[in-house]
């Protein structure tokens, strides 16, 4: 992997899981020392964060980390119920229905997953990942589904938020088995159903633990 892409995914991840919180500046010399690379790679790094939105120019403070404010949760919901809701009927009409069949199997069990023994909750997400990620392949629309995906990576950093409430995750977890329960079924406007259901309590959650902050 070249030094640049090094650097990349070293921040983003940093980025997405609250290591570096919003406002954090990073400086090319400081994060160059830290990830082991040149500077050169750490600012090509940060020019790609920047075009993500992860990080943005703050004048003569340089790069740092964008923050997530009620109106930017507001804004992204609001893009992901556009895309979402119309990947999930896709899904349901073009999708192999036993992909989502077993699937919705195994978000009835993500209880099992939501554990002390996994602070991170690592399974858990992978599932969840699982979910989308075969949403993105059956919807058979390339465009949707890079616009789906460019839009998880602010999402991650927001229900970053919330992470530790063990009631919202239980639901949640019940939540993603409808949807995958309603495309496993072929029925599009059920899936629809699910999926803003699911959208709207997600964002209620999301902004009550946002304001507790």
């Amino acid at each position: 992997m070249r030094a640049s892409d090094r650097a990349y995914s070293a921040l983003r991840e940093d980025i997405i899981e609250w290591r570096l919180r919003p406002g954090t500046v990073l400086a090319e010399v400081e994060q160059s020392e830290r990830l082991g690379v040149s500077r050169t790679p750490v600012r090509e790094a940060l020019s790609r964060l920047t075009a993500e939105g992860l990080t943005t120019a703050a004048g003569g403070r340089g790069v740092v980390v964008t923050d997530i404010s009620l109106d930017s949760i507001d804004e992204l919901f609001e893009l992901r119920e556009t895309l979402e809701v119309r990947a999930a009927a896709l899904a349901a009409e073009r999708g192999e229905p036993g992909v989502f069949a077993e699937l919705h199997g195994q978000l009835l069990l993500a209880p099992e997953l939501l554990s002390d023994n996994d602070p991170t909750r690592h399974d858990y997400y992978a599932l969840v990942s699982r979910l989308d990620e075969a949403i993105d392949a059956a919807i058979s629309n390339s465009y949707l589904a890079n616009a789906m995906r460019s839009l998880r990576v602010h999402l991650v950093r927001v229900r970053r938020l919330a992470a530790d409430d063990a009631a919202r995750l239980h639901a949640a977890a019940a939540e993603h088995a409808a949807i995958a329960e309603a495309i496993a079924a072929g029925n599009p406007r059920l899936a629809e159903a699910a999926t803003t259901l699911h959208l709207h309590r997600s964002l209620t959650h999301v902004k009550a633990a946002h304001s507790a902050r």
